[in-house]
Order: structure tokens, then C-alpha cells, then sequence
């Protein structure tokens, strides 16, 4: 492919990364391995030249862009080696009209940028939401230990006890560690808001919104397969991958369990009241994953938000419900917004008398409202929002 021709293929990804947001339609990673699925003729490189415009225009467009065009503009306004790339040659952009207007760029849609600054992130704070996110991996206590691990590359030590971090793009998937179940991949920010739960041994452990177990995984090496892990969630193909992910772990999962929305407390009612601790990671807008998903602000609007919030609450009281008396809950979200934080649990505690937040026990991330957020900017991880309540 030519350097036009790259430019050109990047403008009609973007046209379907674009649509596909405002349907809520397949991820910008799928429609990219789709399009080079059809496209054989593209090398190694074409590739990856491409896949660069594709999400450096993603993160420089707030708004979402009328066309993969303008996004593209966009991105020549800020590298002007790209303008020259519009020539109308025969698989490449035509050329730069006199009207043509760029993309607007940006943190985010108005509204939404509105709502990170008054959750108190401006600035560098704001920014670093977009920067590309390293790859990190938790190495799986059940079967390894990350002082002794071999592994095909080194890592750099992290400051949870078992997390390595590698560059961005490092094919972790394809090493027979992977496939053993040695190492997970999982965010330096995650292994610690899930280690916030402080799981035990011989306790018996709920983690209601499981989806496909990273999180479950985690506590079952934390507690030496010792203690009683019911994982559950509402979506079959994801709570699906569960049993296989756990095989190659060697983790422990006594139970899964399939919850009907609106109806998950007939599902979980042998638990209520029996559990020592439960771990809400409820479903939220991913605002603290763009660095992974930028194109996650333009699939975002206020009455999602909203609709996201009030599931926040549902599954906070669900939660509640299998707590023991003197029994522990954390709630956990991958988003920066006081709406998906601070202020649900502010809600939660006016809603359950008897109960308290206590401090959350991590050396990462600062204190917002009666939890602790980590960001990108302060803290290296993904964004999230950790709170941790004791039952009365």
C-alpha cells in the first residue's frame, strides 16, 4: 500500500468505527481485524501504519466526527506530513477541498467533557484518559510465582506482588505462559481495586457482576483456592468463558450462575445473608478504559449514563442483600465520573442504614468521596473508583 493508500484506508475504517458507535455496533479493534480479514494484500506493516492513523484520529476527535474524512482532517491539521497524502491518486483521499472543515477535537462530546472536569479531572488529569495504555499481566499464584517465572521478555516489576507491565502491543496471547494459565492479563489498577476486597480464606465470596471471571480468577489465587467463590452475571456468553478460563488457571469456582435481569434475587437467594464479602464491578460507562477504547466516548450519551447509574444502584442493593451481618462489600467501576462513584455510594449509604464506608487498603489512588479513584496520570493504571462498606 502506498503512504495515500494507508491514509485512504484509514478514512473508511473510520467511517465504520464512526457508525458503528452511534449504533452502538461492533468495537473499533473488530471492524479493523474484519477489514484486513478481506484485505490479504495488506502486509505487517500496512497494517500497522494503518491501525495508528485510525486510533490517533480516535483520540484526537472529542466529538463524534461527521465522517472518517473530517477525522482524518483532523489529524493533518496537528501532522502536516499528512496532507500532502490527499492527492487523489487511484487508492488514495482526494484532495483537500477549500471548505472542507476538520473534525472537532477534544477530551470528549461537551457534555460529557463537562461531566470529567466537574468529577475534578482538568488538564494533564483529563488527557492522560487518552494515552495509549501499556499491557500489564497478573502472573497466577495458583501456578507460578513472578520472582522465578520464565517468560519470553522481561517485565517490569510492578507494585502489586504478582503484576509485570510490557509495551503496548506485546502479543502476551501467543506465549505458552498464556496458554497454561500462568499469567493473565489484567490492568495494574484492577489487581489492586480487586485485592481491595481482601478476600480470606474459608470465607465465602460473591462476585455478582463476574462476566468472564478476570476478577474471579484474582481472588482465587489471592485465597489458595480456599475459599467458596460464587461467580455470577447476567450476560451467557461471557459468564460462558468462565469455566474454560478457570480450567487453565487451576482456580476453584464453586458455582456459576446465570442471573435473569430484574430477577437476580431469586437466582442468588440460597446466599442471602451468607456471604463474607462481595464484590459489585458493576456495569459502567468505561470511561477510566479510553486509553484501550477511545472510541467509548462517542458511544456514550446521557441517557445511557443514566441508565447505567440506576443499574449501579440495583446491583449495590442486590449486593448488599447477600452481605452477613458484619460482612463486607466493594463496589468497583472502570470510570472516572462522581456519577459512577463517589455519588452511588453516597446514595447507597442515605438508602442502608447501619452501614459505613471504610478506607480502602491500596497504596494506589487518591480519595474521592468515601472511596478512592485511580487515573492514568496519577497512578499509571486505568481509571476506577473503589469503595469498600461494611454491613451493620
Amino acid at each position: 500500500m502506498t503512504p495515500a493508500a494507508r491514509v485512504q484506508a484509514a478514512i473508511e475504517l473510520l467511517d465504520q468505527i464512526i457508525e458503528a458507535a452511534r449504533a452502538k455496533g461492533a468495537p473499533a479493534d473488530r471492524l479493523i481485524a474484519d477489514y484486513f480479514r478481506q484485505r490479504r494484500y495488506a502486509g505487517s506493516k500496512d497494517r500497522r501504519a494503518v491501525r495508528e492513523l485510525v486510533y490517533s484520529a480516535i483520540r484526537l476527535c472529542g466529538p463524534t466526527p461527521h465522517s472518517g474524512r473530517a477525522a482524518m482532517l483532523a489529524l493533518a491539521a496537528k501532522d502536516k506530513a499528512i496532507v500532502p497524502l490527499f492527492d487523489g491518486s487511484p487508492h488514495g483521499p482526494a484532495a483537500i477541498g477549500e471548505d472542507e472543515k476538520p473534525a472537532k477535537t477534544g477530551i470528549a462530546p461537551s457534555w460529557l467533557a463537562a461531566r470529567i472536569t466537574a468529577s475534578g479531572l482538568k488538564g494533564a488529569d483529563a488527557w492522560a484518559l487518552l494515552e495509549r495504555a501499556p499491557l500489564d499481566i497478573r502472573v497466577n499464584a495458583l501456578k507460578a510465582d513472578r520472582g522465578s517465572i520464565d517468560l519470553p521478555e522481561p517485565g517490569e516489576p510492578l507494585a502489586a506482588p504478582q503484576g509485570l507491565r510490557f509495551p503496548s502491543g506485546t502479543q502476551v496471547e501467543q506465549w505458552d505462559a498464556f496458554r497454561e494459565g500462568l499469567i493473565e492479563i489484567q490492568d495494574h489498577g484492577s489487581q489492586w481495586v480487586c485485592a481491595a476486597l481482601n478476600p480470606q480464606p474459608g470465607e465465602v465470596i460473591v462476585d455478582l457482576c463476574a462476566g468472564a471471571g478476570g476478577k474471579t480468577l484474582a481472588l482465587a489465587a489471592a485465597t489458595g483456592n480456599a475459599a467458596s467463590l460464587i461467580a455470577c452475571d447476567t450476560d451467557k456468553r461471557r459468564l460462558g468463558n468462565l469455566a474454560p478460563r478457570a480450567a487453565r488457571a487451576g482456580a476453584q469456582v464453586d458455582h456459576t450462575i446465570l442471573l435473569d435481569p430484574g430477577r437476580e434475587a431469586e437466582a442468588v437467594a440460597p446466599w442471602l445473608g451468607m456471604a463474607d464479602r462481595v464484590l459489585v464491578d458493576a456495569p459502567c460507562s468505561g470511561t477510566g478504559t479510553w486509553r484501550r477504547n477511545p472510541e467509548g466516548r462517542w458511544r456514550l450519551d446521557r441517557g445511557e449514563l443514566e441508565r447505567l447509574t440506576k443499574l449501579q444502584d440495583h446491583v449495590l442493593d442486590i449486593g448488599a442483600s447477600l452481605v452477613r451481618a458484619g460482612g463486607v462489600l466493594a463496589f468497583i467501576t472502570c470510570s472516572v465520573l462522581d456519577e459512577e462513584g463517589a455519588d452511588r455510594i453516597a446514595a447507597f449509604l442515605a438508602r442502608h442504614q447501619g452501614w459505613q464506608a471504610e478506607a480502602v487498603d491500596i497504596p494506589l489512588g487518591r480519595s474521592q468521596g468515601a472511596g478512592m479513584r485511580l487515573t492514568p496520570h496519577h497512578d499509571g493504571t486505568d481509571g476506577f473508583f473503589v469503595a469498600i462498606l461494611r454491613s451493620a
